[in-house]
């Protein structure tokens, strides 16, 4: 199979699925031929495909295609994965998993069962940086690792954007930060250790996005504040300068990109909002503390109060240390008391516009290529694990909330 075209079905032509299902086509190798979302305009994404307005009327028919990319809302995502695992389709989840850990223990058990190609979209694992890092770590280039800090920089307007006025902004309609948004740098971790995670202990809350910080004269709409010349989180400075553009985050808010459909989508739409005047409840900011197996130790700061940048992150080990801000690797030599740097050169900025980095584009080629070999060792994260660092986003906001260490058994 590994010459034939690969068939996808995209069940969720969203964002993130669109997004996925066009790397796939990019590559030469695999071709849309059946869409389900309840939106026209998302199955107009695909016009030489078959279109389903509910996944259930494509799941009711003989298989279809090859693979399967799962990009429904989040909540939306145990039933079809299992579904289609069940039907004999290889499947590409987007994260998290699911929204509960009984509905990832399902998708999990379901995989198994199947035998199914099975990856959940960890897209940084499969950076050029992250596999420069993996190697360097894995050659004992620092000796053993003894802890790391790591830090997420959301981003102002990348946090207005999806966990303010967006579609994660509520942990009751979609799942808490950590895990929506988190779970990647969680799931990282365990790569670059390559160790479960033994207990959390973790910190934070909703700090800023709240009515009462609201600025004096501010209005519920951006359109009609007098004090959104001088507000960061404007919606007009965000996403006015993209109008015409076919990108996300724009691609959110309308089909029609152009200025007129811009101000619509601001005046009517969710992104028009005050961001002190939204519905959110989700966090801002949140430490994470982690002890993996064998005592190395790792903390984790995710904040919404930074530019949208690539991750940041320093490694310390017993014979050197690394520095590392998504494009270049530090390396500090303890014996020769030289530093190295190593320039990955990313394919694109940290953000879903930019690809992640060359991350989602490093995933969507090694299912291709898993799909087409029938060899899963491009797949850098089983379900089993994919489950386990889910499993530590809950254990980190169980201790947030309860104020207590978390043992993972």
């Amino acid at each position: 199979m590994e010459d034939t075209m690969i068939t996808l079905a995209v069940v969720g032509a969203g964002s993130r699925g669109a997004g996925y299902a066009h790397h796939a086509a990019a590559t030469g190798r695999a071709r849309v031929v059946a869409v389900a979302d309840p939106l026209d305009s998302r199955r107009d994404r695909f016009p030489e495909a078959e279109r389903y307005a509910d996944w259930r009327d494509l799941a009711a028919l003989p298989r279809r295609a090859d693979a399967v990319i799962v990009a429904t809302q989040d909540r939306d995502h145990v039933e079809p994965a299992v579904r289609f695992a069940e039907l004999g389709y290889d499947v590409l989840l987007e994260k998290p998993m699911a929204v509960s850990e009984e509905d990832c223990r399902a998708i999990v058990a379901a995989a198994e069962r199947s035998g199914a190609i099975f990856a959940v979209c960890h897209v940084l694992r499969y950076t050029p940086y992250t596999r420069a890092l993996k190697a360097l770590l894995d050659t004992g280039r620092i000796g053993e690792i003894v802890s790391i800090q790591h830090l997420e920089p959301v981003g102002w307007w990348h946090q207005a954007h999806s966990y303010v006025r967006g579609n994660w902004r509520r942990a009751d309609e979609s799942t808490f930060m950590l895990l929506a948004k988190s779970c990647h740098d969680l799931d990282w971790l365990v790569h670059l250790t390559g160790r479960r995670v033994a207990r959390v202990s973790s910190f934070g809350g909703l700090r800023h996005f709240r009515p009462e910080h609201r600025p004096e004269g501010a209005a519920d709409r951006c359109l009609d504040c007098s004090v959104e010349a001088a507000c960061p989180y404007s919606a007009k400075r965000i996403y006015l300068p993209l109008a015409g553009r076919e990108v996300w985050p724009l691609s959110v808010l309308t089909d029609d990109v152009s200025e007129r459909g811009v101000l619509e989508a601001l005046r009517t739409g969710p992104y028009g909002r005050c961001v002190y005047a939204c519905d959110n409840d989700v966090v801002d900011h949140q430490v994470v503390n982690l002890e993996f197996e064998g005592g190395t130790t790792a903390s984790f700061t995710m904040t919404a109060f930074t530019p949208a940048l690539h991750r940041q992150t320093r490694i310390f080990g017993t014979r050197g240390s690394i520095d590392g801000d998504g494009e270049r690797l530090t390396v500090h030599d303890f014996v020769t008391g030289r530093s190295e740097t190593v320039d990955t050169r990313p394919g694109g900025d940290a953000t879903a516009r930019g690809g992640h980095g060359g991350g989602d584009e490093g995933l969507v080629e090694a299912f291709l290529a898993a799909v087409a070999t029938r060899d899963g060792s491009s797949i850098l994260s089983s379900p089993g694990e994919s489950l386990h660092s889910h499993l530590v986003a809950w254990a980190a906001e169980r201790s947030r909330l309860r104020g207590e260490t978390v043992t993972l058994s």
